[in-house]
């Protein structure tokens, strides 16, 4: 799913900044939406290169281990990757993982959000924390990009949620 009204960004998005709402088609082909997911409270996204890689499998797998804690706070947790909608489901059934999962196949999410890897043409590692701001647009209360073999601090992730 296109979304050409997004504009990349030469570096990973920050504190404060502005969360540019996109729709994204999940691993079950239906739409999702950042700023209906919003009304419901905090949103963290998880941007990940690759499915079906040792890092990406691990960081993914905890989230998911992790629910009843992001859903304790208020939170929704969702993965981003370059992948196809068709290998992110595979992924998830494999793994059984309990999140959503969102193919940005354009990448414009992982640019705009300034987490895109050229070299390779995949997202890059890293966690946005957006919560609802007055005026019902998204802004960005945590942000982190990650070297590809390095997995989020869950902790550290979890406190900065529902602040």
């Amino acid at each position: 799913m296109r979304n050409p009204g997004l504009t990349p960004r030469s570096a990973p998005i920050g504190v404060g900044d502005p969360a540019p709402d996109f729709v994204l088609k999940d691993q079950n082909r239906a739409d999702w939406r950042l700023c209906d997911a919003l009304r419901k409270g905090d949103v963290v996204l998880c941007f990940f290169p690759l499915a079906f890689t040792g890092v990406c499998g691990t960081e993914m797998k905890c989230v998911s281990d992790e629910m009843d804690r992001w859903r304790s706070k208020g939170a929704q947790v969702v993965g981003v990757s370059c992948d196809s909608f068709a290998s992110l489901k595979a992924w998830a059934d494999q793994m059984g993982l309990k999140q959503t999962l969102l193919a940005d196949m354009h990448r414009d999410v992982c640019k705009a959000y300034g987490l895109y890897w050229e070299d390779l043409n995949v997202a890059a590692r890293g966690t946005v924390v957006i919560a609802q701001s007055p005026d019902g647009q998204g802004k960005v209360e945590w942000a982190q990009a990650r070297e590809p073999a390095k997995a989020m601090n869950f902790d550290e992730v979890l406190a900065s949620v529902g602040g």
